[in-house]
């Protein structure tokens, strides 16, 4: 059986620590979004980072729950020092919300989809890729979803979260706890984690830079692997829109001092 304590003191927490799980900010509220949080958790997540580069400086993999996640990591990757392949975000519910809704509009259990997953930020503008699924091994082409039908099923997918809170009146936690876990399995040499987390890009032939943002992944005990996405016109420019939004809460942690500008984080984390 597990063997569970608890602590206040940041010491006694993450000294020795082999792998970790944080979600550590503020969750969300009915009415608000992930970019909402973006102060306050930014300033948890670079306080995180400083105990981790403090207390447990070889620690083997980090995964960051907290929203905005793609941000929150980001500020903990740089604050802390580790290799980019270190840690990553939480991404996957975004494909697993998807491949859910197109289960439903196909009539068929959800495990039957397959190909379909979100990639760039875990947040209002998530990029919706799903040119190359399948649905019980045949084209999601031919099953003639609407266009007033994909445009729900779209909307469900990055409100999946949202909907959670208006429903409950609170942040879904069962299933990010069950993917967090997942991940860290993978990257303690079990199953391989193979949903899009969030990791660090900077890819000149991708176009994406300085970036923490959901990618098609891997990650094992050598730590989390990216691949570029395929996908058509449309789903490549939702992503670069992604990106981009990406780069402006960047900026906004920067212009907050809670991350130095781009050009100076080798002064925090010399593995950027």
């Amino acid at each position: 059986g597990a063997n569970v304590s608890w602590t206040t003191d940041p010491k006694e927490a993450f000294t020795g620590a082999k792998f970790i799980i944080s979600s550590g900010g503020a969750p969300r509220k009915d009415g608000m979004t992930r970019e909402d949080l973006l102060k306050g958790n930014c300033q948890i997540a670079a306080q995180f980072g400083d105990y981790i580069k403090e207390y447990c400086p070889d620690v083997k993999h980090v995964v960051v729950i907290f929203n905005p996640a793609d941000v929150t990591a980001l500020t903990a990757l740089i604050h802390s020092g580790l290799k980019p392949n270190q840690l990553t975000s939480l991404a996957a519910l975004d494909s697993t919300r998807l491949q859910e809704q197109i289960a439903k509009a196909c009539g068929v259990p959800q495990y039957k989809v397959t190909g379909c997953y979100t990639y760039g930020g875990h947040g209002e503008q998530m990029a919706v890729f799903a040119s190359n699924a399948k649905v019980d091994g045949k084209p999601l082409s031919e099953f003639n979803i609407s266009e007033e039908r994909w445009a729900q099923i779209k909307h469900d997918t990055i409100q999946g979260g949202s909907n959670i809170i208006k429903l409950r009146g609170r942040s879904s936690f069962q299933s990010p706890a069950y993917q967090a876990v997942k991940m860290i399995e993978g990257a303690m040499g079990g199953t391989p984690f193979t949903w899009p987390a969030g990791c660090y890009v900077n890819c000149d032939k991708c176009g994406f830079k300085n970036v923490m943002m959901a990618m098609p992944t891997t990650i094992d005990a050598t730590g989390v692997h990216f691949t570029e996405p395929k996908g058509t016109e449309a789903e490549m420019a939702d992503l670069r829109k992604s990106y981009e939004h990406l780069c402006n809460m960047r900026e906004e942690i920067i212009a907050l001092g809670i991350v130095p500008p781009v050009a100076d984080w080798k002064k925090d984390n010399v593995n950027l």
